[in-house]
């Protein structure tokens, strides 16, 4: 099969396209024909090798991490789905590769694709919509009244985040440029925070749950906004002794996390709220909720460009640009 890989971890690292071995399926997987893949923040930063002591991976290594296409075969153990099933998922992190004509995934972590979307909508949601659930519904418990924050409201994630606030009840700030205001209102934002103009953390106050995606000096004013008893989510970083522990890192590994986090949970605890650092996973059964939100009207995908298989390249340099307006989508056929 044809397939996108890196050679090596690195910031100059292009990769490209070649031959590669069609995975090897297992009782409890699927191994799915991919027509269409979205490329996410997490990609580049996998090829840069951020990730290296949390995701130590073999090279060369196929990237891409969500993904809509039709199931091929079906291992021993799988009686949920069949052949020609037209699925989408968010792959384990450890088993990525869905930039490629086939992929290999678990049965627990595939969903019926929503049947109002095609397969370049429904590749644009699986990590980004699992993010959003996994941060408001799963780790905030947001309830109906409740005031949330989401910053970068424009993003793969923050299209999703505000819909899916909204759809809980929740009354939704959020942050974007000048150029995007008006059209992040239309995804249901009460407040919209123009970054050019307005800073966030002079604007808004008594919030109780805050998603951070960007950087360290955005996680710290984030504290000013919340009230006591908040829940500051960063899928950012930094990581936490927590995370350490329920990944089953290393002790050493463990240790740096406490130090890198160390600071941000003190202010955290000085301010009474929690801190979080949320690192999604694959999960079917999620997935299929928001299937159902799909196809009600609660959620719909929100996709910038469509780049075809051989300029995959490009299509990540797109999005490490940081301009994307929503999803980026790789056409696979």
């Amino acid at each position: 099969m044809k397939a996108f890989l890196i050679d090596r971890y690195g910031k100059k690292e292009t990769g490209h396209i070649d031959d590669a071995p069609t995975p090897a399926l297992r009782d409890d997987d699927v191994l799915v024909r991919v027509h269409a893949a979205s490329v996410n923040a997490l990609d580049t930063r996998i090829r840069t090798g951020e990730f290296k002591a949390i995701l130590p991976y073999r090279l060369p290594l196929i990237l891409g991490n969500d993904l809509a296409g039709t199931v091929e075969r079906v291992g021993a153990g799988v009686h949920e789905f069949k052949p020609g099933d037209e699925v989408y998922a968010r792959v384990e992190d450890d088993r990525i590769g869905t930039f490629a004509e086939f992929v290999a995934v678990k049965a627990a972590s595939v969903a019926r694709k929503p049947g109002n979307l095609d397969m370049m909508e429904a590749a644009s949601l699986p990590l980004v919509a699992l993010t959003a659930w996994q941060a408001l519904v799963e780790t905030a418990r947001v309830k109906p009244g409740q005031k949330v924050f989401i910053q970068a409201g424009s993003g793969g994630v923050g299209t999703v985040a505000i819909q899916l606030a909204k759809h809980l009840g929740a009354f939704v700030a959020t942050t974007t440029s000048t150029a995007n205001v008006a059209w992040v209102k239309d995804l249901g934002a009460d407040v919209v925070i123009d970054y050019r103009q307005q800073d966030f953390a002079k604007e808004l106050r008594d919030y109780d749950v805050v998603l951070n995606s960007l950087g360290k000096d955005e996680l710290f004013r984030s504290l000013q906004i919340l009230s006591p008893g908040g829940h500051l989510i960063s899928i950012s970083g930094p990581p936490t002794p927590a995370f350490a522990t329920a990944r089953g890192l290393a002790w050493p590994v463990k240790q740096v996390m406490r130090l890198l986090s160390h600071r941000i949970r003190s202010k955290a605890r000085q301010r009474g709220v929690d801190y979080t650092f949320l690192f999604m996973r694959a999960d079917g059964d999620q997935l299929g909720e928001i299937t159902a939100l799909v196809e009600s009207g609660a959620l719909r995908p929100v996709i910038d460009r469509v780049f075809p298989f051989q300029q995959t390249e490009s299509a990540l340099a797109y999005v490490e640009s940081g301009r994307t307006k929503g999803k980026v989508v790789i056409e696979m056929r």
